[in-house]
């Protein structure tokens, strides 16, 4: 793997820049960028104004981070006319989830109801970061990507974690369930994380349509409550939860596409070796659950 900065339709390979920094790890490049970005920003400037470079058509992007950590919002936005906010509330998202851009999401042959997509904006963490204040939550954030929290509904649910208080979110956790990418944006680059359009295509239609304003708990505190928990170290993630009115299944075959403003866009692809089929549309409410979790007769 090497290192690089997505510089309109170029990538600069940065990664020459980064091993130069003492006690530089290879297999980590990117915690390394981030702990010492400070002291390496002159030189990637410099490298970032060259001429040089790839056309973006010529590189495969992967995962630009390998957290140890993902800490996920349940739910987390204005939705289905609520007119109180739900408690902040976190789960831990297994790591070796995360893939990246053009990979497939595999479905598991667990039984499910309905798998869903769940579009996010991810918060990279800067760390050691413990007990960050709201007020100063900035200086915990490297930066931000876009986030996939594949999600398996109802009787697997159930099946995979009996006894739901606290630990229900298994369902969450198969492997290739974490897409992000397809970059970070550093946090200078954005400096209001509550002020982004986050969109989401399914075989190009149009599910995910929201911004990130209408978050119940903004950044800043998903930043403080996380820290106030555990230790985040540079690289790990929240994903700052998804506006549920936009869910649709994910079956085998599709094309999926995740854009946030001054981000940008991934694509993601789905197969289902066990080649189920459910309804196609969006998720309006709980009155249409049982429309979309009914398998077709197909």
């Amino acid at each position: 793997m090497r290192a690089g900065i997505l510089l309109d339709e170029r990538v600069i390979d940065i990664t020459a820049v980064v091993l130069a920094v003492d006690g530089a790890r290879g297999d980590a490049l990117m915690e390394t960028l981030i702990d010492n970005f400070p002291k390496l920003l002159a030189n990637l400037e410099r490298a970032s104004g060259r001429d040089s470079g790839f056309p973006l058509a010529q590189v495969q992007l992967h995962v630009p981070v390998r957290p140890r950590k993902i800490l996920c919002c349940i739910g987390n936005y204005w939705e289905h006319a609520r007119r109180e906010a739900n408690p902040l509330g976190m789960y831990m998202k297994n790591p070796d989830a995360v893939i990246g851009p053009d990979d497939t999401v595999v479905l598991p042959s667990f039984q499910a109801s309905v798998f869903h997509h769940e579009a996010e904006l991810g918060v990279i963490m800067r760390g050691p970061a413990k007990d960050v204040s709201q007020a100063d939550y900035q200086s915990a954030v490297f930066g931000y990507t876009c986030f996939i929290d594949v999600s398996a509904r109802g009787e697997g649910r159930r099946t995979w974690s009996p006894g739901l208080g606290g630990g229900g979110f298994l369902g969450k956790s198969f492997d290739t369930f974490a897409p992000m990418g397809p970059c970070i944006t550093t946090a200078d680059e954005i400096p209001d994380p509550n002020a982004l359009a986050v969109k989401f295509w399914n075989d190009g239609q149009l599910r995910h349509d929201y911004t990130t304003d209408d978050m119940e708990h903004r950044v800043s505190e998903l930043v403080s409550f996380a820290t106030g928990i555990m230790t985040l170290r540079s690289g790990d993630i929240i994903s700052c939860g998804t506006n549920h009115e936009g869910l649709g299944p994910m079956q085998d075959g599709e094309e999926c596409v995740i854009e946030i403003e001054k981000i940008g866009r991934m694509r993601v692809h789905v197969r289902d070796p066990l080649k189920r089929k459910w309804e196609r549309g969006i998720y309006l409410g709980p009155e249409s659950t049982a429309r979309l979790a009914v398998k077709s007769s197909e």
